[in-house]
């Protein structure tokens, strides 16, 4: 948004600010915030930042947990939720010492070194990624989790099993199991609350595709971006989750980007859209490959398929994860990759015909991710394909233009399979890791924190009784 802190502080004078708001991604992905009055910003503020705990932010491997953290003007949006006039925006974390360098853990700066390494490598000049974003609109959540009561309740009012409410009003209109797919007014009940968000993004410097209501009848709907440069699309990522659920919250609603929020309902997922460009031009279509793809696509895919079991501890990184990688839903599954198929791990659109227009589609991945560490591991994974030239035919991962899920079993036994856990994932990013060191882009510190954090977080879970096995188990 500004060039220069004069340019801010201008804009600051004219629109009335009183406030400054900072925010700084931690290691799982979400943003912390601190607050200072306009007044304070100054000069130095830029050149020294403000200080904080890193560890306290999940970043556990360096050995003196005291950061800092500088403005990046560039991302500043004046925040549409504060009762007071305040500007927001994004900072880079530095690590303390005779002179302040970039925490090379940082998320941010991981996207960036991404970036610095594509261009390096001559592999491309820029990249464009374009997340579709599946959620869930509630009405209600609670939950409880004691040594003596363990519970989570969800309503959405749209749901079926409302439509014998009787305690409030009831119009009927109930959006039946499965049948939530671009569904019209008036069973699509969120359709005026989506346009605020719509208009709040596209206000707020995140251009919007489309929206739409989803697959899942209890309030799954989804927004799609206009696609975008890697370290950009992860700011906007970031953006579109703070902008969605303070919009919900302030119409009384609430959201959640949880994989598996409801048993038997389709899962949310976050698919990710894939291009690379150099001199301008598209490098991923030939007019004569397959579906339209050239040789440094497919060695693209072919590095994504063989590492997609690593990528899971960045892509799919909470235990709720693996409850919406199950066969059926729409969810692969499978370490394969086709045209219009949505069983595969990879996709290509077939109504994606043009030069600039061709890409595939990874399909595991969901918003419980930190986007700066997935679309990077991603990316990473493809160089590596290209570099290596690594063949996804001759790695037996397809092409599979059938539905996956109906083959025999003799074929499916054929095609490898995604982690079914948060475990298996970190297991498999333990012992695939190498790809992502290349050109310095992430450290093994970095990898050490995310894999001690899913560990934990798959731990914690495993020693929880959970309510169905009181119903397989109790009598025994």
């Amino acid at each position: 948004m500004f060039n220069s802190l004069e340019e801010l502080k201008e804009f600051c004078r004219t629109q009335e600010i009183q406030l400054i708001d900072f925010k700084v991604v931690d290691l799982a992905g979400r943003w912390h915030h601190l607050t200072i009055p306009m007044e304070r910003f100054t000069d130095k503020t830029m050149e020294t930042g403000i200080g904080f705990d890193g560890s306290s932010y999940g970043f556990l491997s360096v050995e003196k947990s005291d950061m800092v953290f500088k403005p990046d003007i560039s991302t500043a949006f004046v925040d549409p939720f504060t009762e007071t006039p305040t500007l927001t925006m994004i900072g880079d974390i530095y690590t303390l010492g005779n002179e302040r360098e970039r925490f090379e853990g940082d998320p941010r700066y991981i996207a960036e070194k991404t970036e610095r390494y594509m261009k390096e490598t001559g592999i491309a000049d820029y990249s464009l990624l374009g997340p579709e974003f599946e959620f869930y609109i509630l009405d209600h959540i609670s939950f409880k989790t004691t040594p003596h009561h363990v519970e989570v309740l969800m309503d959405a009012h749209q749901a079926e099993w409302n439509t014998d409410k009787k305690d409030v009003q009831n119009l009927g209109y109930k959006v039946l199991h499965h049948k939530g797919y671009h569904a019209d007014l008036p069973y699509d009940s969120s359709f005026q609350l989506r346009n605020k968000m719509v208009l709040a993004l596209e206000k707020n410097g995140v251009p919007v595709k489309y929206h739409h209501s989803e697959n899942g009848g209890p309030g799954q709907v989804e927004i799609e971006v206009s696609f975008g440069p890697l370290r950009e699309m992860a700011d906007r990522t970031m953006m579109l989750k703070y902008i969605v659920k303070n919009t919900a919250i302030a119409n009384g609603k609430t959201i959640t980007f949880m994989p598996k929020p409801f048993y038997g309902e389709a899962g949310s997922g976050m698919h990710v859209h894939m291009q690379l460009f150099k001199n301008g031009e598209p490098i991923f279509y030939d007019e004569k490959g397959y579906s339209g793809l050239s040789d440094t696509a497919l060695y693209a895919i072919g590095g994504i398929l063989k590492h997609s079991p690593a990528l899971m501890a960045f892509t799919n990184p909470s235990t709720n994860s693996y409850k919406r990688l199950v066969p059926g839903y729409e969810a692969p599954v499978s370490i394969c990759y086709a045209t219009a198929n949505r069983s595969s791990v990879i996709r290509i659109p077939g109504y994606a015909t043009q030069p600039e227009e061709k890409r595939f589609e990874f399909r595991p991945s969901d918003a419980t991710c930190n986007p700066y560490l997935a679309y990077s591991a991603l990316l990473m994974a493809a160089f590596d394909g290209i570099k290596n030239k690594i063949d996804p035919e001759k790695e037996g991962f397809g092409p599979y233009d059938v539905n996956v899920y109906a083959l025999s079993k003799e074929e499916k036994e054929k095609i490898k399979g995604l982690p079914k856990s948060l475990e298996e994932a970190a297991d498999a990013l333990e012992r695939d890791h190498q790809f992502l060191l290349e050109g310095g882009v992430f450290s093994k510190g970095m990898i050490y924190d995310q894999l001690r954090r899913i560990r934990s977080d798959a731990a914690q879970m495993s020693i929880v009784p959970h309510p169905l096995e009181y119903k397989m188990y109790f009598d025994l």
